[in-house]
């Protein structure tokens, strides 16, 4: 294997297909949307991308049998439109080899007919967030309040988007593929489950399907019980919290 391949497993008609990717990345945000959107939408596996570029290792399973790392191209029959979910173990691991892989998973997307394409990620910050927002960019200026209705928010995200999210909706651009890039505000730190909830909420609203973000929750309790142990070893190394959790007497410190 010497180039990125996608090995076809069914060639499906489809309607005016949007393209949704959910790749590994910061808190795993995208990929926990990603996953869960399968399920719940009951999609069905179309299509295995190997690549040269993706991690030299395979992965060992349960029944003792290895597999190949690879990502996977899903289809959900919608009832206006259909949806191509692209999800899987890893990216790209350069720069080089993440437009090589880009390129590839577009000419498939185009071929398809695909009409708007949506990345998911997550957006870090550093800070835990009780109720994490939804930053949005896209390719085009006038989209931008076509969007906002769903209550993503525009122009307060700083900095670039690095991976498939960021190049999928950049380099669609250029063969005039529509994109947006959704982003679930996250700590950055750990897999933050409850920044994949308000992801899905504002992707269901945009496709109109209905997903049971309920599913979420067992990990969204681990999460919020991990968020709050490294607040407290933060506050404890800036002397503001005993390791133990209770707070110093403030007017004691100089």
């Amino acid at each position: 294997m010497i180039e990125t391949t996608i090995i076809e497993k069914k060639n499906i008609k489809m309607r005016k297909p949007v393209l949704i990717e959910g790749l590994p990345g910061i808190g795993l945000v995208g990929k926990i949307a990603a996953d869960l959107l399968v399920d719940e939408l009951k999609a069905e596996k179309i299509a295995d991308i190997y690549s040269p570029h993706f991690p030299h290792q395979v992965i060992m399973q349960k029944n003792g049998v290895m597999r190949m790392i690879k990502n996977r191209i899903y289809l959900a029959k919608g009832k206006k439109r259909d949806f191509l979910i692209l999800a899987g173990d890893v990216q790209a691991v350069t720069s080089e080899a993440q437009y090589e892989v880009t390129g590839k998973m577009l000419d498939y997307a185009q071929k398809k007919g695909v009409s708007l394409t949506i990345t998911l990620g997550g957006y870090g910050t550093g800070k835990v967030h009780d109720k994490p927002r939804v930053f949005g960019i896209v390719s085009n200026k006038p989209m931008v309040e076509e969007y906002k209705k769903y209550g993503i928010i525009f122009g307060e995200s700083k900095g670039s988007i690095i991976g498939a999210a960021g190049l999928l909706i950049g380099m669609g651009k250029l063969r005039e593929m529509p994109g947006v890039c959704l982003m679930g505000e996250t700590h950055g730190g750990f897999v933050d489950a409850k920044s994949a909830q308000a992801l899905l909420e504002v992707l269901c609203k945009m496709l109109e399907v209905k997903v049971d973000l309920k599913k979420l929750d067992a990990r969204v309790k681990a999460g919020e019980k991990f968020a709050k142990r490294i607040e407290q070893e933060t506050m404890a190394a800036k002397g503001m919290v005993h390791p133990g959790g209770a707070k110093h007497d403030l007017s004691y410190i100089r």
